[in-house]
């Protein structure tokens, strides 16, 4: 695409944000809807969130990504919240609004649903087991509950901290443990276990057939658990779904239009090989 003056820049703030995937997956969403927006990762060091917020105003950025270390200082250096991003005070995604004051959202939770919805997995009436209590944990447990589960228990290392994220999900919400795994419809797996390695948060031994398994993890894509649970029957999803979702949501966000999913995970899956063929 040509860039001109009328370019709508779009970005991603983060430290370290070099290996983001979303220059990736956004670019090639606005290549294939034909739209003149351009998106690009910019390192903002720890403490500057609000700077790079002032630098989204004063050069009239379209839109901005949020990632980690900056989440929660952009949550509270944003003129309004959206419901989750309030509920969870962290912010994936800043929007502009008509008025100019900047909106924080957080997609990363409402993306995992689509995740699942994509493979014709309804989280609304069923009971789930969220492992972990961290950033990606808490969004999850907070969609999830919104999306109508009826049980939503957090499994983590720390008791305090588990049920601090289980209190996300409200009255459905609880703390437990791994006695909990088999009775469980959704499996969520929302740590890092498994990345780069043959870990698991729990063993593979206590799934069954009837019960899908997600994992957020998704270098590799397929994780030690998805290939263990897909072994016994059970459907599995990977954690590519989330990344790719959010994403689309972020778009829909900013464009007003939701973007194309597949376009998205095939140039997020062509980025990773490419960096598997150098490394």
């Amino acid at each position: 695409m040509t860039i001109t003056g009328a370019t709508c820049v779009a970005g991603v703030i983060g430290w370290p944000v070099h290996h983001s995937l979303s220059p990736a997956l956004h670019n090639a969403a606005f290549a294939a809807a034909g739209t003149d927006w351009v998106y690009a990762a910019f390192e903002v060091a720890p403490g500057c969130a609000g700077e790079a917020l002032h630098a989204m105003r004063t050069l009239g950025l379209a839109g901005l990504s949020v990632t980690m270390p900056h989440k929660l200082a952009v949550a509270d250096a944003v003129d309004v919240l959206a419901p989750a991003a309030a509920a969870l005070r962290s912010v994936n995604t800043v929007v502009r609004l008509p008025d100019g004051r900047l909106e924080g959202h957080s997609t990363d939770g409402a993306g995992f649903v689509a995740s699942l919805a994509e493979a014709n997995v309804a989280v609304a009436g069923r009971s789930v087991v969220v492992f972990g209590a961290g950033a990606a944990a808490r969004s999850v447990i907070d969609a999830v509950a919104r999306a109508g589960a009826a049980t939503v228990t957090v499994v983590n290392r720390t008791t305090e901290r588990g049920e601090q994220a289980a209190a996300l999900a409200g009255p459905v919400g609880r703390a437990g443990g791994f006695d909990d795994i088999a009775a469980a419809d959704i499996v969520i797996n929302a740590t890092s276990l498994g990345m780069d390695d043959e870990s698991t948060p729990f063993d593979p031994k206590l799934l069954a057939a009837h019960q899908i398994v997600a994992d957020l993890v998704y270098h590799p894509l397929e994780t030690a658990l998805l290939v263990a649970a897909r072994a016994v029957g059970a459907i599995t999803v990977d954690g590519l779904g989330m990344l790719v979702h959010q994403a689309a949501l972020q778009q829909e966000l900013w464009l007003g239009v939701r973007p194309d999913t597949a376009v998205m995970r095939a140039a997020a899956l062509r980025e990773l090989d490419s960096r598997r063929r150098i490394a």
